[in-house]
C-alpha cells in the first residue's frame, strides 16, 4: 500500500518538527529537555490520543517507539512538559498550521473542497474546552454563577475548510478567547473573529472563501468585518431576531420582486424562497443583503432554514447555497464532537498553568486531529486502515496497543501490522534471579 511522502503520518511529523525547531526556546538557563522534544512530545500524547498526562508520562519507561515515530529525543516528565509549555506564546504555534496546510495545498488534496466554482467554505463557531470553580489562570474568563461562585473557564473561536458532501475537514489555527493584555472585561467571540479574521488574511491573503456561520453572526459589523477581509458569506438569520428583514421580504414577493420553485428527489421534498437585494435592518439601509428560505419536507415532518448571503440567489444555485449553509455544523460534528467523543479528551484538563498551558495544550490537540484529517485524506495506507478497522475509536486503541507492546520504525509501519497482520516470531522470559 503507497503511502504519500509529505502527507503520511512520518511526513506530517517531520514537517511539524521541523517548524517547531524555529521556536524560539523562551528558557535562558541550560536544559535538560530541548523546546521541541517537549512541543513534540504534546503532538504525541494528542496523536496517541492517551486519556490522561499521567498515562502519557508511563511511557517514559520505554521509550523506542516515541523516539523512532515522533523524532523525541529527550521525553520530559509531566511536571517538565507543564512547567515548559507554560510559557510558550500559542501565536508561536501558527506557522505549523501554515505548513500543514500547505502540504495539503501542494498534494492537490484542497482541489476537492471547491464550491461555487472556485471557494472554498469556511465553517466558524464558538466552544469551550475548560471550566473549573477552582482552577484558573489569568487569561481565564470569569462568569459568577446564582449561587455566588466564581466560574472560570476557556473558550475558542474554531475554523475549518468544510464541503457539504466531505466528512474530512481542515482545521485552522483557532483562536483562542481569552483576556487580553490590559483588559479588564471578558473577552468575546466577536472580539475573536475580528482577531481571526485579520489573522487569516495574513496566513491565507488570496484564497477564496466564503464564510458560513450561526444566526450570531447576522449583524452589520460582523459582516462589514468580513468585507472588510474580502470575505463571501452565508449566515443563518433567525426572524425573531430581524422582522424588519422578514417584512421586507413579505413585501418584496407580493410586489413580484421574490422567487420560489421546488422539487422532490428521492422523497424528500425541497421548497426554496428568496429575495434579493434587502435592506438587513432599519438602522443600516444602505447595507443590503439578500435572503434564502427554505423547506425540507419528509415523511417524518418539516424542517424550516434561513440565511443571509452576499451571493446573488437565483434558482440554478439556491440548492448549493443551501447546503453550504447547512454544512455549517460540520464545524460541531466532524470537529468539536469528534474531539469530545472520539479519543481526543477535548475537555479534560491536561493541565492548566499559570500563564498559556490550558491554551497551548488545546492548539496541539486540534494540530494533532489536523495531521489525522490529513492522514484520513491523503494517505491511502491510512484510509485502508481506518476501513478495516471500522471506526476511529477501535482505531486509536488498536494503534496504541501495538505502540506499547511492539518496536517501530514510523507510524506507518503500525498501520501497515493492522491492516495486513503480524505475527510475532518468538519470546524469552527474562530470568529474574
Amino acid at each position: 500500500m503507497k503511502t504519500r511522502k509529505h502527507l503520511s503520518a512520518s511526513g506530517l511529523f517531520r514537517i511539524v518538527r521541523g517548524r517547531f525547531m524555529h521556536i524560539v526556546d523562551h528558557r535562558t538557563e541550560q536544559t535538560k529537555v530541548s523546546l521541541v522534544d517537549t512541543m513534540m512530545s504534546g503532538l504525541a500524547l494528542f496523536s496517541l490520543k492517551d486519556p490522561s498526562l499521567l498515562a502519557f508520562d508511563e511511557r517514559r519507561e520505554e521509550p523506542k517507539n516515541l523516539h523512532t515515530v515522533y523524532g523525541i529525543e529527550q521525553i520530559p516528565c509531566d511536571t517538565q512538559m507543564r512547567t515548559i509549555l507554560d510559557d510558550v506564546e500559542p501565536e508561536k504555534l501558527r506557522p505549523v498550521y501554515k505548513d500543514v496546510f500547505r502540504q495539503l495545498q501542494r498534494g492537490k488534496e484542497l482541489e476537492s473542497y471547491q464550491i461555487m466554482g472556485k471557494y472554498y467554505l469556511l465553517s466558524l463557531d464558538g466552544t469551550g474546552y475548560f471550566s473549573s470553580t477552582q482552577i484558573h489562570c489569568l487569561n481565564c474568563l470569569v462568569k459568577k454563577l446564582r449561587n455566588g461562585e466564581i466560574l472560570y473557564h476557556h473558550q475558542m473561536l474554531g475554523a475549518a475548510i468544510v464541503h457539504p458532501n466531505l466528512k474530512t475537514v481542515i482545521p485552522l489555527m483557532p483562536e483562542p478567547i481569552i483576556k487580553q493584555d490590559g483588559v479588564k472585561k471578558n473577552d468575546c467571540e466577536r472580539n475573536a473573529a475580528k482577531r481571526f479574521f485579520e489573522k487569516l488574511r495574513q496566513d491565507h491573503p488570496h484564497l477564496p472563501l466564503i464564510v458560513t456561520e450561526d444566526a450570531l453572526s447576522s449583524n452589520a459589523p460582523h459582516i462589514q468585518e468580513l468585507k472588510k477581509h474580502n470575505l463571501r458569506f452565508i449566515l443563518g438569520v433567525k426572524e425573531s431576531d430581524h422582522a424588519f428583514l422578514f417584512e421586507q421580504a413579505v413585501q418584496a414577493h407580493k410586489e413580484g420582486r421574490g422567487g420560489e420553485y421546488e422539487f422532490t428527489k428521492d422523497g424528500v421534498q425541497h421548497r426554496f424562497r428568496f429575495v434579493n437585494q434587502l435592506p438587513l435592518n432599519a438602522s443600516h439601509p444602505d447595507m443590503l443583503i439578500n435572503l434564502l428560505e427554505y423547506w425540507e419536507v419528509t415523511e417524518k415532518g418539516e424542517q424550516y432554514f434561513s440565511w443571509i448571503t452576499d451571493f446573488t440567489i437565483e434558482r440554478h444555485n439556491a440548492y448549493t447555497l443551501m447546503r453550504a449553509g447547512r454544512a455549517r455544523w460540520k464545524i460541531e460534528n466532524e470537529t468539536f464532537n469528534t474531539l469530545k467523543n472520539q479519543g481526543y479528551q477535548f475537555e479534560h484538563n491536561f493541565g492548566h498553568g499559570k500563564n498559556h498551558l490550558s491554551v497551548v495544550f488545546a492548539l496541539l490537540m486540534m494540530l494533532a486531529f489536523l495531521v489525522d484529517q490529513a492522514q484520513q485524506m491523503a494517505c491511502p495506507l491510512f484510509q485502508a486502515t481506518l476501513a478495516k478497522v471500522g471506526s476511529k475509536k477501535r482505531l486509536w486503541e488498536k494503534m496504541r496497543g501495538l505502540f506499547c507492546h511492539l518496536d517501530f520504525e514510523c507510524m506507518e509501519d503500525i498501520w501497515r501490522a493492522l491492516l495486513y497482520g503480524y505475527k510475532i516470531s518468538g519470546f524469552v522470559i527474562l530470568d529474574g534471579t
